[in-house]
């Protein structure tokens, strides 16, 4: 992926940019473990882990600033108690060590009411940062993102289904360096650029994904999505080719 200024961590679903010092992630999911239990699943909570796993990641690359692309929290339209509270300690906690940067994604009602006062809370449709526009990916972008040459977006937890020889298949977490179709961009966004958008994995290993060359991509800026001929990544750095030849 040398043409993004922005590069994935290896074997990590996160992003950064040694230039800008920024760290992205995408759709932490707090809070998922009840619904979770509710499916008959007893899964342990995961905050702790994703605590360390964000400090870690802080530790090794000094961030100036951290960008999280929505859905920072899970339940909808309301949360519990403890999603609250553990909503509040992993974002007092990262704040440390960067100045922390949210994008509300659709799951993120009411975040402005958790997270802590110097959080800054930006609108839904994207902020850019010098010339790379970030976005959820639940809503159309704003018009001043589609205007970047590159658009970071969360939201659909991409993975690829790979099917072995026995016809077994497995889901394996990705990234997605897609472009967009032209004459659908100018219609929609008529004095748009020519981005590239590559699409972040979700940093909650619960929350599953959508299969890129199964389901595509959800949200909306995948109607003018390119997929079939998206280059995938394994987060190992691995491409796997096009979308579209992978079986």
């Amino acid at each position: 992926m040398k043409s993004l200024d922005m590069q994935p961590i290896f074997n990590e679903p996160a992003l950064f940019d040694k230039n800008k010092k920024i760290l992205v992630v995408a759709d932490l999911h707090i809070g998922i473990e009840a619904e979770l239990r509710e499916r008959g699943l007893n899964t342990a909570s995961q905050i702790h882990n994703m605590i360390n796993h964000l400090v870690s990641l802080c530790k090794k690359y000094r961030p100036e600033e951290i960008v999280m692309l929505g859905d920072i929290k899970h339940n909808i339209p309301s949360s519990t108690i403890e999603e609250r509270k553990d909503v509040e300690d992993l974002l007092e906690t990262v704040q440390r060590y960067g100045i922390i940067h949210i994008l509300p994604g659709n799951h993120d009602g009411n975040i402005r009411k958790i997270a802590p006062e110097d959080v800054i809370i930006h609108p839904s449709n994207g902020i850019v940062f010098g010339d790379i526009g970030f976005v959820h990916g639940h809503r159309w972008p704003d018009s001043k993102i589609m205007q970047c040459k590159q658009i970071i977006i969360g939201h659909t937890h991409p993975t690829i289904m790979l099917t072995d020889r026995l016809g077994y298949k497995k889901f394996e977490p990705c990234w997605l360096k897609v472009n967009l179709f032209e004459g659908k961009l100018k219609e929609k966004y008529p004095n748009s650029a020519d981005p590239q958008v590559l699409v972040i994995p979700a940093f909650n290993p619960l929350c599953g994904g959508i299969a890129a060359n199964k389901e595509g991509v959800t949200g909306p800026i995948g109607k003018i999505m390119d997929i079939e001929n998206a280059q995938v990544y394994l987060l190992d750095g691995s491409c796997l080719g096009k979308v579209k030849n992978i079986k």
